[in-house]
């Protein structure tokens, strides 16, 4: 085995650049493929565990994401799309190839390697006449404590998000000074698009939307039986037909392959409920779900009371281990600017919590930070955090 570095040289590692690339014919034959044959193996950002390798087609990502931009991004060939992400990641795919280009939309493309510049970001908007703008969470969290009064929004007709829920408060905030709603949206390294808002329909904040074009969603028990309205089950895709947008197997990984289809559904991990009109509700990541005496407690809808306060700018909620109640929330905060750590504060935010949501759902532990440990996709690594609590 060879072990390639990329912008860079190390003794007993293959230079990228220097013998790879530089090698490369200019000119390259065309290999005739089928759809069905595979394209690429992304990484999972390994969120709550260790990353899955998962294998597209040709079709699934190169056809399948017609539906992530042409409904979700809302594109067309007059259109300039930014969604920011690192080119190793899926959410690349997803806004910066495949369906971008299908429909006939430019691309922005920015190089921005070290520390988020978020100031940077969105005079670049402006700068630049984005039309469309895809962003994950943490950056639209980052961007509500600016002063959002202060920038030229140019052209920009439609704004998208992905990742991780996006907090109904930050959506209010950015549509005050944008004008314009963020249309939440739910998929996988595994899938295109699967839930999302979209422009022709009612944005109801905190919702990830309705099922996307082309697939079956529906939250199913551990038997595969779809669940009423109002009750918490795990999200999955029927498999039969099976969607364009929907990956072949976890690569060389049978076992994993096996527990993510069966009972005829893709199992995604995740667990949300569905409303009477049809519109889907996060819950959290399976591996995210708190287990605290009788309750079931999704990270998620505390994390949005906690960034209610005045004084959080960012939050991020696990369950910690307890010899009574199994386990309990613990939250990890990062303060706006002007407030400083201390328990009375705790106190205050842990009373504000209890006050918006059901009481027992308030974290019994605060732990202030500067940071959170973030995939390079821009996800919170819960793993980290549960390991720490």
């Amino acid at each position: 085995d060879q072990r390639v570095l990329v912008g860079g040289k190390a003794d007993g590692w293959v230079d990228f650049d220097a013998e790879t690339v530089a090698r490369a014919n200019r000119t390259v034959d065309a290999v005739r493929t089928r759809s069905d044959d595979p394209l690429l193996v992304y990484f999972t950002s390994g969120t709550t565990a260790h990353p899955k390798m998962v294998l597209h087609t040709h079709a699934s990502y190169g056809i399948g994401h017609d539906v992530t931009a042409r409904f979700w991004h809302d594109l067309t060939p007059d259109d300039l799309h930014w969604t920011l992400s690192d080119t190793g990641w899926a959410k690349a795919a997803w806004g910066k190839l495949f369906g971008q280009w299908r429909i006939g939309a430019a691309v922005l493309m920015w190089n921005a390697p070290g520390k988020p510049d978020f100031d940077r970001m969105l005079r670049i908007i402006g700068e630049q006449g984005v039309t469309s703008f895809c962003a994950p969470p943490t950056v639209f969290r980052a961007f509500a404590q600016l002063d959002l009064d202060a920038y030229d929004w140019g052209p920009l007709r439609h704004t998208t998000s992905a990742g991780e829920p996006l907090n109904p408060e930050v959506i209010a905030v950015w549509k005050e000074a944008t004008g314009l709603d963020i249309y939440d949206g739910y998929g996988q390294t595994e899938t295109t698009v699967l839930v999302a808002n979209y422009p022709c329909l009612e944005v109801r904040p905190g919702s990830m939307g309705k099922p996307a074009p082309g697939f079956d969603v529906q939250i199913v028990d551990d038997d595969g039986n779809i669940l009423p309205p109002d009750e918490e089950g795990h999200i999955a895709v029927r498999t039969s037909p099976r969607p364009v947008g929907l990956f072949q197997e976890y690569w060389r990984d049978p076992r994993q392959t096996a527990e993510a289809f069966r009972h005829g559904w893709y199992y995604t991990g995740d667990r949300a409920y569905v409303d009477d009109d049809g519109y889907i509700w996060f819950v959290g990541r399976a591996d995210d779900v708190i287990l605290s005496a009788a309750y079931r407690i999704g990270p998620f809808e505390v994390e949005s009371a906690l960034i209610e306060h005045e004084a959080v700018a960012e939050a991020a909620v696990v369950g910690k281990p307890d010899p009574d109640r199994g386990q309990i929330v613990k939250a990890f905060l990062i303060l706006a600017p002007g407030y400083q750590p201390s328990d009375e504060l705790a106190r205050e935010i842990q009373n504000h919590v209890k006050a918006v949501t059901a009481p027992y759902k308030y974290p019994r532990e605060i732990e202030f930070v500067e940071e959170l440990p973030k995939t390079i996709s821009g996800k919170i690594r819960r793993i980290e955090l549960r390991q720490k609590a």
